[in-house]
């Protein structure tokens, strides 16, 4: 893995409204991919290297004890000259993509509104709401190091965050997430398919949508079903709703609205989504967002969450350090204390049943042949206990017979058994990619 390249960005996937790239701008992407990929194969194991053989030893030497916690850690490391060059490497590729994205994206901003507008206007399938106001956990940070977040506008019918998102996804995922940018929803979509079977909503909801990469796949496979898209940024909702017209989806429809003000009728969504949401929320947001969501769905329904995995007891130290980087230095505060919330806990005082949760994961679907293999694995457990599987054995519904080895039956009152992992290892093989993704449901009481 350490020697393979990322695709080019000549095999990124355009459509009507993508943003013109000259020749220069895609070699900036180009370079700026690479040495993202480069950072985190090559120079990132360093740390661990420094850790063990520089920091570790000298903390223990000075205080007379060993590392016990990981913010103890970090305020070790911080003070390791390749910790600081790494990091400093680390986040200034993260300021450049922002950068790079939004060159393209500002040199053209007036005729991307134009283009937008033409797919916007009059559409009943638009809802944007001027008198939104911005949840204060958006409105406190620049998110990924975007300026103005997801929700700043600089000019009337503005595109420029959901625009510069799209452009710039490629470089932050090294392609990962295939050339539509769309990889994660449809592993999502495989994994309902092949857990759920006999699964048919006629509404689905995808709370903190953006610009509906990930949804679009779920309106591609239920094209009977109502697709609802909600974010808060309203430049983020306008472009998502004009791509997915261009694209010729019409059974998706784009909210601009806090998550935890939906107005939407309650008990009627079969199936609630939510794709690397919870993490840019908050401790308040999320309690009262998990209620809102168990009140949407209709009995029976399905919630299912990609998300940040926990610290498990076997989670090292050096690893949650790690993982907690972004929390400090990419701009997303909430991040490392996800890390440590028991979300099934907050899912079951919203009211949804614990026995009926589970936890599993999935890889993404990408395009063999054009996006190299390694891509992406949206997988916590394949890591974890380092089997060569797809993970497809983190969540069943079926009968015992069918249990594979590490899963156990949660016991409920009617006859369709739901299952959850009995056991969860480390994750220090883990990519950042693997890091940032896992998949957790909950089915509502009834």
């Amino acid at each position: 893995m350490a020697n393979t390249l990322p695709p080019t960005y000549d095999r990124n996937g355009r459509h009507p409204l993508s943003p013109n790239v000259d020749h220069d701008e895609i070699a900036r992407f180009n370079f700026l991919t690479n040495l993202n990929v480069h950072i985190g194969q090559r120079v990132s194991p360093g740390n661990r290297t420094a850790f063990e053989n520089r920091v570790s030893p000298k903390y223990k030497r000075e205080t007379g004890h060993p590392l016990e916690t990981r913010q103890q850690v970090r305020d070790a490391m911080k003070k390791d000259p390749f910790y600081q060059c790494w990091a400093a490497l680390r986040r200034n590729t993260m300021e450049q993509r922002q950068q790079a994205g939004r060159h393209v994206v500002l040199r053209q901003l007036d005729d991307l509104i134009e283009s937008a507008k033409q797919h916007n206007d009059g559409k009943e399938t638009l809802n944007i709401d001027s008198s939104a106001e911005v949840p204060p956990y958006l409105a406190a940070v620049d998110n990924h190091c975007m300026p103005g977040s997801y929700y700043t506008e600089i000019v009337p019918d503005d595109v420029l965050a959901g625009a510069n998102y799209e452009t710039g996804l490629f470089i932050t995922t090294a392609g990962s997430m295939s050339s539509k940018g769309d990889g994660g929803g449809r592993s999502i979509v495989n994994f309902v398919r092949q857990r759920f079977p006999d699964f048919s909503p006629k509404r689905i909801l995808d709370l903190g949508a953006g610009i509906g990469s990930n949804t679009l796949p779920l309106a591609e496979a239920f094209p009977d079903a109502e697709v609802v898209a909600v974010d808060a940024g309203a430049p983020m909702v306008r472009w998502g709703h004009a791509r997915a017209q261009a694209l010729g989806y019409d059974n998706v429809r784009f909210i601009q609205a806090d998550g935890d003000s939906l107005d939407l009728d309650p008990n009627s969504f079969d199936w609630v989504q939510t794709t690397m949401f919870w993490h840019e929320t908050s401790t308040s947001a999320i309690h009262g967002m998990m209620e809102k969501v168990h009140a949407l769905m209709a009995p029976g329904g399905l919630f299912l969450n990609v998300e940040q995995p926990n610290f498990t007891p076997e989670t090292s130290l050096f690893d949650q350090f790690t993982r907690d980087w972004d929390a400090w230095y990419n701009t997303e505060p909430f991040w490392s204390k996800l890390h440590v919330m028991d979300v099934f806990d907050v899912m079951k005082t919203a009211g949804f049943s614990s026995e009926k949760m589970f936890d599993g994961g999935t890889e993404a679907d990408i395009e063999r042949g054009q996006f190299q293999p390694w891509s992406s694995t949206v997988s916590r457990h394949k890591a974890e206990s380092k089997e060569s599987g797809d993970a497809k054995h983190n969540a069943y519904k079926g009968s015992d017979s069918t249990l594979p080895d590490g899963m156990k039956r949660v016991e409920k009152s009617d006859n369709k058994p739901w299952y959850r992992t009995s056991s969860q290892t480390d994750i220090n093989n883990m990519t950042d990619t693997q890091k940032k993704n896992y998949i957790r449901t909950g089915n509502k009481n009834g």
